[in-house]
């Protein structure tokens, strides 16, 4: 196991570099989407909810400004600032296979690689009815428009199947914690 050092950020820490590097409303709600669903899955683990929610918040902290680098400059700004080198691991762990070969070992690192592109289809399925609610969306609703590839074509429905996998769930169930997880944050991502 590597050496653990750096400092543990405060939740207004992350907040204050995630809106630095961040100024896109879409990437913003994406970050919050993720934060409460991180959140929600540690609280169902026992986990610790704060941890597990900043690093949802900041997972794609270099994405609008450098999405050619993506981790790899996350990575350089958060050892910049100190930051726990477990929890940068963790961040770096969601981009396993695609810019980062850091394979999600721990049930935190698992559940980010699972619920990230999750998220990004959830909310497509949100702005395709006709409320906009997520209140209103049920797993079957993100089932039907899995099956659409044309659907939210940039989210990468093998990751997801992969990261419920890795995680020993079945995909409904991660779905339906996922949305649960999200709706906890409706009304700040206007959904």
């Amino acid at each position: 196991m590597e050496e653990n050092y750096g400092k543990i950020p405060t939740r207004e820490e992350a907040w204050a570099l995630l809106l630095e590097y961040n100024q896109s409303q879409s990437l913003i709600n994406h970050a919050l989407s993720v934060e409460s669903v991180m959140r929600h899955f540690a609280r169902l683990n026992g986990e610790d909810e704060e941890k597990w929610g900043i690093i949802g918040l900041v997972h794609d902290l270099d994405y609008e400004k450098y999405p050619d680098q993506h981790c790899a400059m996350t990575k350089k700004i958060l050892e910049e600032h100190n930051w726990n080198s477990e929890w940068i691991r963790a961040i770096l762990s969601h981009a396993y296979g695609f810019t980062t070969d850091v394979e999600p070992q721990s049930l935190l690192e698992k559940t980010l690689y699972a619920i990230d592109e999750l998220t990004g289809l959830i909310t497509a399925v949100t702005l395709v009815r006709p409320s906009k609610k997520l209140a209103e969306v049920e797993v079957k609703s993100v089932k039907k428009k899995w099956k659409e590839k044309q659907f939210a074509s940039g989210v990468n429905r093998e990751v997801i199947q992969i990261g419920a996998e890795k995680l020993g769930m079945p995909l409904d169930e991660l779905i339906a914690e996922s949305i649960k997880g999200m709706q906890e944050v409706a009304d700040k991502i206007g959904l």
